[in-house]
This record gives structure tokens, C-alpha cells and sequence, in this order.
């Protein structure tokens, strides 16, 4: 399952851009590991209010959002979708930005995380 949390400023969620970020996000999941994924993809949208956030331990504007991908690590190695993790970074990227701006291409992060086979699970059981 493609889950998506993402660690964005608490001032830029405004109740119009959650819709928007959360569709753009699944959509550019979707556009690289395929149609099946459509279902299973999961975002989380995390709020960080700008005092708390910091870099070199000084608190400051928060930048652009923080993407975390986590899926299991078959679907970024799967022959039928290859350069998985450059081609999801690119998308995800392009998706954020399609909802806030240009400016933010050069701040936003994307992680993604690859979870092992027997290293999840769901409703009690390894899968």
C-alpha cells in the first residue's frame, strides 16, 4: 500500500488546498506504478505550525513540504516500472507543485522508503 504523509505548514493548509494536494499526490502515484494503486494510496497531511520548525537550531519559515513515500520495496525493484524511486521523486515533486507554485520546486523533499517483504502488515498479519 503507496502511504504518503507529508509534513507541510500548518498556515498553507486553508481547507481548499487539502482536496487538492491529496488528489495531486494520489494521481502522481498512480501515473508511475499504474491504475491498480488508485485504492490503496493513503496520504496524511501533517501540519507544522511555522514556530515549530527550525534548521541549524534556529527556528525560521518553514520551507516546502516534506513528502514521505513508504511501499513496499517490490513495487520500487518491479521490472515493469522501471527507475521507480526517480520517476515517483519527479511526480511527486511535479504534483506539489502544481498546487503550490513554482516557488516551492527548488524546497520540496521527497523520501522514499521501502519497506522489505515480511517487514509490514496488515490487521495483525506479516505480509
Amino acid at each position: 500500500m503507496p502511504h504518503l504523509a507529508v509534513q507541510i505548514r500548518e498556515e498553507t493548509l486553508d481547507g481548499s488546498v487539502e482536496p487538492k494536494i491529496i488528489r495531486a499526490l494520489s494521481e502522481a502515484v498512480v501515473a508511475v506504478v499504474g491504475e491498480w494503486a488508485r485504492p490503496l494510496v493513503v496520504v496524511d497531511l501533517f501540519g507544522v505550525p511555522e514556530h515549530r520548525w527550525g534548521s541549524g537550531g534556529i527556528p525560521g519559515e518553514a520551507p516546502a513540504p516534506i513528502v514521505t513515500l513508504n511501499m513496499r520495496e517490490g513495487g520500487l525493484t518491479h521490472p515493469q516500472i522501471p527507475d521507480a524511486p526517480a520517476r515517483l521523486v519527479k511526480s511527486l515533486t511535479e504534483a506539489v507543485v502544481s498546487v503550490l507554485g513554482e516557488g516551492v520546486r527548488q524546497y520540496v523533499t521527497v523520501l522514499i522508503v521501502g519497506v522489505p517483504a515480511g517487514r509490514s502488515g496488515v490487521g495483525g498479519e506479516v505480509v
